[in-house]
């Protein structure tokens, strides 16, 4: 129904709840509505689920033309769908404004990091989701949030770490992590209101998980049971922009947005210590191939610059960009950079788009990462050319949802905050296409443990 003053009813579709995905699915209201959904438009649904009495034997073996030809017209539960609970049949989102066009200000709601809690605490770990979901409402049309980004760890599912207590194995245990972790009350209530943009990182699957680990067997089946189960409870629910890959991307209105998996394709290939052969976002792209996720990457970003200027572009990653931890800086070894799980480790993936960034005077590129439990701003910048020098780069990491253990880690002076002070020293240098000596520095401010949203970016056009 589309929003307004009056409220429109319009046409009941059927959908079909996959197998393929744990009898979950989606309807592409865009393109299956007739009339098609306009921009930047409010519009409020009814959801219900249809169990078949006498299901088809060889049902996977029709399209859902052919099923629907079975099934009595979809209007005709239109009066059972009203009477359905509204808690567990209502959502409203509003569409975003046409691809290249809209304001300049974008609010957006983001986070990672949800630890599940243990007894009587699990509540502890839905609370922050009730301001969230409020937060639509103390909103005017002009500043209210677009949409949620959940940068990684939406489960635990070694909810132990180490310890093999409580550690998820088999797919129940998998898919039981997520039927809690979504059902709870206030989550419900937000995603009920906002569109919601998920990404994988290791707590999907297992502490600092790489994929050179599915070389072992045990390994090699723990990754498939916990896909399968992100495949049906996360990914199948987002844009399928390279077809079966988990990265994608999407626009909204005039912002730019390239949502990175770092896990499946993250690589330690050489021996402890030797960075050289590390890959963050998969092996490079041999001749002849087909592309992979960093070139994807690379192309995204000299296509923004050239087609949308100096607008913000925004890469969503579940490792920080910046800042380094002060144990994983550049005046340490190899070793500790690569145990420190993050973009240290992974040197060449790092300079490749730092060199893509400055090669073709990309302005303005956001990181938006979580992951480390402690969120703050970084600013950098970058020197040996002049060209270099007129650039500007972002990093944003959110805050925890639920991390209740500020002990543990994410203490704000276990990170750098200036690259280029005594004691903190983290300069990164690459070379340009030319063969140019360039580096990169940056400053990092506002970091707190608390387990609050940082405050959407206002007026991104103006960063």
């Amino acid at each position: 129904m589309e929003g307004g003053s009056r409220l429109r009813v319009k046409p009941c579709y059927y959908f079909r709840l996959q197998r393929e995905f744990d009898r979950s699915g989606t309807i592409n209201l865009g393109g299956q509505v007739n009339p098609p959904l306009k921009p930047d438009t409010s519009y409020e649904i009814r959801v219900g689920t249809l169990l078949l009495d006498d299901p088809i034997d060889d049902d996977q073996l029709l399209d859902l033309k052919q099923l629907e030809d079975k099934l009595p017209p979809a209007k005709a539960w239109l009066k059972d769908l009203f009477a359905l609970p509204e808690e567990q049949s209502k959502a409203e989102f509003r569409t975003f404004p046409t691809s290249g066009v809209g304001d300049d200000q974008l609010d957006f709601l983001l986070g990672s990091c949800r630890y599940p809690g243990l007894l009587w605490k699990f509540r502890h770990s839905d609370r922050i989701f009730a301001p969230m979901a409020e937060s639509l409402a103390d909103a005017d049309d002009g500043s209210r949030p677009r949409f949620v980004l959940m940068v990684g760890d939406q489960i635990y599912a070694d909810l132990f770490n180490l310890l093999p207590i409580g550690r998820a194995d088999t797919y129940n245990e998998f898919r039981d992590r997520y039927i809690t972790a979504f059902r709870s009350h206030n989550i419900r209530r937000l995603m009920q209101r906002l569109p919601t943009y998920m990404v994988l990182d290791d707590h999907e699957i297992e502490d600092n998980w790489t994929q050179d680990r599915i070389r072992r067997c045990a390994k090699y089946q723990l990754f498939t049971i916990a896909i399968d189960a992100y495949l049906s409870y996360q990914w199948s629910h987002g844009p399928r922009s390279y077809g079966k890959r988990l990265y994608y991307r999407f626009d909204c209105g005039r912002y730019p947005f390239f949502v990175l998996d770092t896990r499946t394709q993250r690589y330690l290939e050489g021996d402890e210590g030797d960075l050289s052969d590390n890959h963050l976002l998969g092996r490079p792209t041999l001749p002849g191939s087909q592309p992979g996720q960093l070139q994807r990457l690379l192309t995204w970003l000299q296509t923004q610059q050239r087609c949308r200027g100096d607008v913000p572009k925004f890469i969503v990653c579940s490792s920080v960009f910046v800042p380094n931890p002060m144990s994983a800086r550049n005046d340490r070894s190899d070793r500790a950079k690569e145990r420190s799980d993050s973009w240290p480790g992974f040197p060449n993936t790092r300079a490749a788009i730092l060199r893509c960034i400055v090669d073709n005077c990309v302005q303005n590129v956001v990181f938006l990462s979580g992951d480390i439990h402690c969120s703050n701003v970084a600013s950098l910048s970058f020197k040996g050319s002049e060209e270099a020098e007129k650039l500007r780069a972002f990093s944003v990491t959110s805050s925890a949802f639920y991390w209740p253990f500020p002990f543990a880690d994410g203490e704000p002076s276990d990170y750098v905050h200036d690259s280029t002070e005594a004691g903190q020293s983290d300069t990164f240098t690459f070379e340009s296409s030319a063969g140019q000596t360039l580096t990169m520095d940056y400053e990092a401010g506002n970091f707190t443990q608390e387990d609050k949203l940082l405050p959407s970016l206002d007026r991104p056009g103006k960063t």
